[in-house]
This record gives C-alpha cells, structure tokens and sequence, in this order.
C-alpha cells in the first residue's frame, strides 16, 4: 500500500456527527451511509481508521462515569475483547462497511493495544497468569474497599481507593477469584512517563505464551484489517521492556515498586532473546501478507523500528512538532541525516499535523497558510500521510477516548473545507508523485548572499517521465533565492551495504535539459499558474523563486518547448520575467496574437458599442451619421491589417491567413456594410406580396421587440430555470431579451463574421477560440453573448431552403440541445436526473436567430441594389444607394421563414418546461404542429 493516504475517526463521536448531519439516527458500522464515503474516496483518501472498535471493558466505563462523565464510553484503550462492539452492528456492520468501503478504494484501520488489557477483560477473568501481578500490594498504605467493577461471578475487580477522590493512582489493582480465594495485584498498563492507566491491566511479555497469544490476536485482527496500528508500540522493545518492568540493578525504576522485580541483562535476554516486534513483522509476512503494520513509537526510536524490526510504517513525531515550533534547521537535518543513511526510510514514516492524543491541528498549526503549507508537504513528503478526525472541517475539540459524542457545537468551516479541496486533495489524488523515496531529493535555498534559508523546504520526487518540486517557506518573513544542489543522499554501491553519497542538480533531478533553446514550462498544482524557464539558466543558476511568508508552492507538469521562428516562449519568458500566468501556451499565443487581440478590441469594446448605439435609426428617412460607417471601416481595416502582420499573408499549418484572400479595402467595406445593416435595422421594410400565412409584419414586429423592448418577464440574469411549473414567454412577439444586450450581440456577431473573413474556409466560431476574442466579447456585454455567438457563428446557413418548416424546425431542435457549442450557450444542466436548458440563454438565441437572418437577407438587398445601380462597394456614391429601406421579397421571405421558426421553437419551450427530452418530443409530432 504505497500510496496510502489516512484518515482517522473516532468511531462513536464520527457516528453521533454523523448523525446530525444528515439528520437520522446513525449509530452502527452498517449505517455510514454510502455519500460519506464517497466524500472520503472523493477526497484522495484511501485508508479510514476507525478508532475504538473492539468490545470495551464494562468496568472501565463504570469508572469513568463514576468519576464525572455519566456519558463516558470506556476507554478505546481499555478492552474487554478483540471483537467488534455490539452496539457498533458487531462482524455483520463491519462486514457490511468493509465491502461497500471497499469498493470506493478505501482499506480499513483497526487498533491493536498489544502491552494491557482492561482490568476486567476476559483474559483478566480467564488468564490471570499472563499478566504482572504480585501476591501482596507493593504499598502497605493500599486499600481496596470500593465498588466491585466485574462483570463475571468467578471474580471481584477493584481499584485503588483513592483513585475515586484523586489523592493518588495505584500501579497495581485487586483480583479476587471467588471460587478458590486467591487474591493477586495485578498492574495497571503504565509508560513510565506519567500515572498508570487505571483501566487496564499489564501483560507480562516476559512469558513465551503471553507473545503468542497476542501474536495470534495481531493474526485475527489482520484477517479483518489490512492496516493495523499498534498503540505505544515503543514499551515493547525490549530496551523499554526492561526499563519499565524488570530493570537492571542499581537502575532503579521508572514504575514504582518495580526495582526489586528487576533482571540482569544477560537473563532477560534469555527469556526474550528475539525482539517481539521483530517476530511480529516476520508472522505476517508469512500468515497475512498483506497487512501493513504501523507503530506508535516515540521516545526516538522511530528509526529503530524501520531498520532493526522492520515494521512497514512508524510514527514521525518530529514532523509535527518540529513544523509547529518552526524548528526548521533541525527537520533539515533529520530528513538529510536520513538521506545519508538510507533514503528508502523516508517513506516508512507516518506523517501527521495531529494525531488523538494530540492538540488539534488548528489548534496547534492555525487555519491559514502556515497551516496549509505544513498540510502540503503532508501530503507530499514520503511516507504515509494521516489526517487526524475533524482536521479537514476545523474542529476544535479534542475527542476524548471515554467520548460517545461530540460536546462542542461544531459545523465545518466551509471556507477551510473549500481551501482542502482546492489545494490538498489534488495532491493525495496524485500520492503516486510523492510517496516513493527512490526520486527523492531535498535541496538547499541559496540566498542572494550565498547563506542557506534554513527555513525553507525544498525537494523534489516523481515517477517516470513525470517530475514534481515542493517548496515551503516556513518562516513568518520574506525570503528570495535559489534551488540548484541537492543536499547528499547514500546510493548503493552494489557491493554488499557498500553506500557512497550523492548529489544530484535540479535539472538531474526532473530529468530536464541543460540546453540554452529548451524553454521549461511547469504549473503550481496549488495556484494553477503556469511558469515557463529557460533550461540553461536552470542548469547554470537553478530555479529562482521569491516566497513570501509561509508560502507554499507544488510544481508539476514539467515539459520543454522550442521555439519556431515566432518566437513564442523567448518573448512571453521576457514579459513574464519569472511570474506565474493561468495558462501559458494561451499567454504565449496571446502574445503572439495580441495585433490581432487589440485591433479586435477596438472594434469590439463596451465604450465603442455606447457611441453606436447612439447612431441608430428609428425613424423612417433619417439618414445614417457617416462618422459611424468610417469609424468601423477604420477599425476593421486595423484588424485585417493586424491579421497580415501575425500571418504574414501566408497561412501557417493550423493558423489563419489574410491579405491574400482580400484587400483590406474589401475587408473594411464588408465590415462598414455589416454594422451599418445593424443600425438601420428598426426601420426595414418589406417590398412585395406577403410570402405565406407567417407575415412579414409579425417577423418585425417580433424583431423590432428586441431592439426596442420592453423585454418580456423572465428569469434573472445568470439563474437557470429548473421547476417544470415555472412559465416561459408566452406571447410570440416578446423577443426575450433586453433592448442593450440585443445590439451588443448584433454588434459582436457582425465583428465575427469580419473575423470569419480573415480566414476564408475557416469557421468563424473556431477561431474565437484559437484567437482568444471569447474574454473581449464577454467584456462588452452579457456573459452568454460569446457562447451563442459562437454557436451562430458555427451553423450560418442554418435554413435549408430545400427542406420543410416542420423539417428545419426538427434539424435545429436536435442541433441546439446536441451540439457541443449550443448545450453551452443555453447552458444545459441536470437536476435530481433531468436535463434542462435555461430559459434566458434559450430565448436570446431565438431572437439572435431571426435578427442575423434579418441582417444576411438586408446585406443581400443591399448588394442586389448596388448592382443594379452599377456602384462599387468602395465608393462615395454606395452612401445614396445605402440610404434605400426598403427589402425585396426575397429578403422578407427569409425573414419571415427565419420567424416562423423561431416560433415553432418557442411553442416546444412553452410545453417542455425547459426540459431537453420533452423538447424534443415535440418536433417528433407531425412538423411540430399543436
């Protein structure tokens, strides 16, 4: 399980939380409903430890309600037996919660307390003998006159008197058998660094059957949990061992009375001539081989436990407190003294900001970027990272081992969750980068003055083909420097344990070319900006970064790229000059493309589109401002002019060309032409018959409701409908859309179709993207402007003249609720498993349908009359012929076909409830027909 990343909970307060989340009663193993661990797996997390599974002892929660907490559970500590607690469902709830955790990828975490028992626990009543005992109490002052906490008629438990008042914590306890009258002082479990543990009793590990019989329990539990974790794992190596129950002579004790119970060094390692841990590994491996085994060691034996016993993970204290207390130098060093000594370690160690017997995590690291940039390098150092219960929502209470339920009142921080989501569970759903060693590399921080900002972590790991750098600057100041060196780290000779020590550069380290045309592009996985780097510099001077306090970067993606004759990366690297930028290959084509970007700009900017506005026609025989037509003509003469300067004339693969397709004359002209059909259209008039039982009148009538409102009732801005009950428009001449946005999308779907004629061949919408004109058209008007008038911009022949009403109709039903550029535009969304499209986004492409319909079929009476006058689009005399109203009879014939079935389209949004399928359904009838 390399790529383990934990999560603890204690079991009874998760499940009070639990309930009161989603608001029933959650109170078994099997009722953990399937949405929370779908929040887990969702998460990157791949291991729940449930803390406090097993049956407890009666008589340690008897004690601890006796002395305060009437609602105390006993202790997770103090055990009566290793089987799953009634009230928890038993082996069926587990059973039930292992399989369906299981198939979200999540392995379970049990306890196993190997040195005591709880006083009143079976092997107590069953096996008195295998536990430290005494026939006499060691103090003659000990009394044990209180309540009997046993369970089990064969035997009397009791505890130390003054236990109950706190004037004093016995070591030892009273069994009494009651069916043959012995009596023996059995020890309470006890660490030596403080009082002994006055609910469970001490096994005697000095007996060959004592280590078996808990072997064989470590055997059990695996069968049920492929992680275990050992508590206070480090009283079980035999230098503790001894030190606490039967030390050499003249050592004294660190438990009282136990000095005169000790052992020379030579007869304790005859009873115990194997370190038990050391057996323990070595039983697994061969009975349950894939369990993974993680101790509990303090008092600095952590590197003990990986290299002489071979336990799979132990705990890594320093992490913590040496990040907490910004011990910087020191966790430095401990991680290079690693290195030195064998780098493999690193990823044994069990990394944690908190752990249950700890302060929490905020409380200890803060909510802000301290502690974020200490919960990074959790997650990306090697090794197994382990998150405490509660740490990811911010709580603040520390959960007591006795607690059944929470006692502050505490909801997540929605804030604190929202930042773990976007910054740390990326990060445990890549574990893969970080959780091996044999990559790993910890560099220096080289100030500008050559000395080493101890304060700053720096390291960099990977797999094949896919490097990644971490950098923390744990320090409440600013700093600026660079990466280049690693520090040394041992590398196998090949000769037996022959080692020699390494170091590797940056660019050694992620593979990277020491070449002077090779640009190196990365992206932080935490902001998202992207970096781009020379690859000489990195080589020659390392990676410079400037970090503020606590700041926290996680670089990944690393490629190279070269340039062409463009030039691209040279110049966006110079305008960057080292910062980060969303999107670099976008900034570099921006830069690329930013003649183009500004000359579109200018044609299509809100300012622009103010002063337009003010130049329309609304009354028959007003002339046109001139000033209007020749200020676009000279901006869309720039844009062509801008386009054969990027282009050169001659298109590139992929790429765009102008000039050569048409004179920028010709360009200008067309565009004038486009914008200046926009300002008349409120005062075009049809000329002929009426083209069938769809009247021209109420074509433009339904036009004209667009261009001069007032815009009909509906859904806010931005709101997408989603209640079938709610009723769209209702009359078919209300256009949906307001007055402002109506000329803004004419104007921006005239400046596009000046685009599409820079590129003859291309499709208009296409290269709003490759571009980058989405961002200036959304900045000169509604958010669902480019969107729709990409969609337009992709189908402008979108009825075809040889098919049916009912037939173009059903065409562009399936096309709008289909195709990849309208589901956007109308923003197509599921709720509780339908599918709607919004109302708003759907009436504005209706009326856009009808209006650009209106403006083609204008543009082509314009350029009938200009034939029929002999005049040429470029000169003076084009103003007199512009002046005409007037359209032909086919021009009102497409206008009103165009509204006829822009009317058949709001007939189905009227019985679909704007839900896509019923939509569809509607054109499956005879030609749409009611």
């Amino acid at each position: 399980m390399p790529h383990l990343v934990l999560i603890a909970k204690n079991t009874y307060v998760w499940l009070d939380q639990l309930s009161r989340k989603y608001d029933r009663p959650i109170h078994r193993l099997d009722q953990i409903p399937d949405e929370e661990l779908d929040t887990l797996r969702d998460a990157g997390l791949t291991g729940l430890w449930l803390i406090g599974l097993w049956e407890r002892s009666r008589a340690s929660q008897r004690i601890k309600q006796m002395t305060g907490n009437p609602e105390a559970v006993a202790s997770a500590y103090s055990l009566f037996d290793y089987a799953v607690a009634g009230d928890l469902g038993g082996d069926p709830a587990l059973q039930n919660l292992k399989e369906r955790a299981g198939r979200r990828g999540l392995r379970l975490a049990s306890d196993m307390v190997p040195n005591h028992m709880g006083i009143d626990s079976r092997w107590v009543v069953e096996h008195p003998d295998w536990f430290i005992d005494l026939p006499e109490p060691p103090f003659p002052a000990y009394s044990f006159n209180g309540p009997d906490l046993s369970w089990d008629d064969r035997v009397g438990i009791r505890i130390e008197d003054r236990y109950y008042d706190r004037t004093d914590a016995a070591v030892v306890f009273q069994r009494r058998d009651k069916w043959t009258g012995d009596v023996r002082y059995i020890y309470h479990g006890n660490d030596g660094t403080s009082f002994p543990w006055n609910d469970t009793a001490q096994l005697d590990f000095l007996k060959p059957g004592v280590r078996e019989a808990v072997i064989q329990t470590i055997l059990h539990v695996a069968r049920d949990f492929p992680i275990i974790r050992f508590d206070a794992a480090m009283t079980l190596a035999k230098r503790h061992l001894q030190r606490l129950w039967y030390p050499e002579p003249g050592t004294g004790g660190a438990i009282p009375s136990r000095a005169e119970h000790g052992m020379s060094r030579e007869a304790f390692e005859a009873a115990i001539p194997v370190e038990f841990w050391r057996e323990v590994v070595d039983r697994v491996a061969a009975e349950a081989p894939d369990t993974l085994l993680l101790a509990e060691a303090f008092w600095l034996m952590e590197g003990y436990f990986v290299r002489t016993m071979g336990m799979h993970r132990v705990y890594n204290s320093a992490f913590m407190n040496m990040l907490r207390d910004e011990d910087n130098a020191k966790y430095r060093q401990v991680i290079k003294n690693t290195l030195e000594f064998d780098p493999e370690i690193l990823k044994r160690y069990v990394n944690f900001m908190n752990n249950p017997d700890e302060r929490t995590a905020v409380d200890q690291f803060g909510d802000n970027d301290k502690y974020f940039g200490v919960c990074t390098l959790l997650a990306t150092l090697p090794g197994l990272p382990m998150i405490g219960h509660g740490q990811i929502e911010g709580f603040t209470e520390k959960y007591g081992m006795e607690y059944r339920r929470a006692y502050y009142d505490e909801s997540p921080r929605d804030g604190l969750v929202d930042r773990h989501r976007r910054e740390i569970f990326p990060l445990f759903r890549k574990r893969a980068l970080f959780a091996e060693a044999s990559r790993f590399l910890l560099f220096d921080f080289f100030k500008p003055e050559g000395k080493v900002d101890e304060n700053v972590f720096a390291y960099s790991n990977g797999t094949d083909g896919d490097g990644v750098l971490v950098v923390f600057h744990n320090k409440y100041a600013e700093t600026r420097g660079w990466i280049r060196t690693s520090a040394a780290f041992a590398r196998k000779t090949g000769a037996e344990d022959e080692k020699v020590l390494v170091r590797k550069t940056l660019v050694e380290g992620l593979h990277l070319p020491d070449d002077p045309a090779a640009w190196v592009v990365f992206k932080d996985m935490v902001t998202g900006l992207e970096y781009i780097r020379n690859g000489r510099e990195l080589a020659v001077k390392g990676l410079y970064l400037e970090l503020a306090a606590y700041k926290y970067a996680v670089f990944a993606d690393f490629h190279v790229v070269r340039d062409d004759d463009r030039r691209l990366y040279s110049r966006i690297a110079a305008e960057l000059s080292g910062r980060g930028v969303a999107g670099l290959e976008q900034a570099a084509v921006d830069s690329w493309l930013n003649p183009v970007q500004a000359a579109f700009r200018e044609l299509v900017n809100p300012d622009f589109f103010e002063w337009l506005m003010k130049k329309r026609i609304f009354k028959h025989g007003t002339p046109l401002d001139p000033k209007a037509g020749r200020q676009v003509g000279e901006k869309a003469r720039r844009l062509a002019e801008a386009a054969s300067l990027v282009f050169g004339g001659n298109p590139a693969e992929n790429a765009p060309g102008s000039g050569g397709e048409r004179e920028a004359d010709d360009f200008a002209a067309a565009a004038r032409r486009d914008y200046e059909a926009i300002l008349r259209l409120p005062v075009i008039e049809r000329r002929g018959r009426k083209p069938g039982p769809k009247t021209h009148q109420d074509a433009m009538r339904y036009l004209k409701s667009g261009l001069t409102g007032p815009v009909s009732a509906g859904k806010a801005a931005g709101q997408t409908r989603r209640r079938t009950e709610a009723k769209p428009h209702v009359s078919r001449f209300a256009a949906g859309i307001d007055p402002k946005s109506a000329w803004i999308s004419l104007f921006c779907w005239a400046a596009v179709r000046a685009v599409g004629r820079l590129a003859v061949g291309r499709n208009p919408a296409d290269l709003i993207d490759e571009w980058g004109l989405e961002r200036i058209i959304t900045e000169a008007g509604r958010a669902d402007i480019p969107g729709i008038i990409r969609a337009l911009a992709g189908h402008p022949d979108w009825i075809d003249p040889n098919l049916s009403a009912g037939q173009n109709a059903r065409r562009l039903a399936e096309t709008i609720v289909g195709e990849a550029r309208f589901r956007r535009a109308l923003r197509v969304n599921q709720f509780q498993g339908i599918e709607y499209f919004n109302q708003e986004a759907f009436d504005a492409t209706r009326w856009l349908l009808v209006a650009t319909e209106a403006l083609r079929s204008h543009g082509l009476s314009m350029t009938e009359a200009l034939r029929s006058h002999g005049v040429s689009m470029t000169t003076a005399g084009r103003a007199a012929v512009f002046g005409q109203t007037k359209i032909t009879a086919r021009a009102a014939r497409m206008i009103s076909r165009a509204f006829a079935l822009s009317d058949r389209l709001r007939r189905a949004e009227r019985k679909s409830g704007f839900v896509t399928a019923k939509f569809l359904s509607f054109f499956k009838k005879k030609d749409g027909r009611e």
